[in-house]
């Protein structure tokens, strides 16, 4: 639970989760022209949110797919609301 709250207390790294749960899988290359940021930051919030398992991501390729892992968001939540 630490690592998902650490990794959602990033206002753009929460803003990043939100695109890709809406339209979950997303390219990555959908995500650099949706969020201005350089490629290393953006590989940096992606492994934020792959290490708190929030995300799983697939290569295809040279290509990078990002899913939204939703069974993690709900455990999350259920052991918020739990509190």
């Amino acid at each position: 639970m630490r690592a998902i709250t650490r990794a959602l207390s990033d206002p753009r790294r929460f803003a990043i989760l939100k695109h890709i749960a809406a339209a979950a899988p997303v390219a990555c290359i959908d995500l650099r022209q949706a969020f201005p940021v350089s490629a290393a930051t953006l590989s940096h919030h992606l492994k934020e949110l792959e290490s708190a398992g929030l995300i799983a991501t697939e290569r295809r390729g040279k290509f990078l797919d990002v899913g939204f892992r939703r069974d993690t968001w709900k455990a999350y939540l259920a052991e918020l609301r739990s509190l």
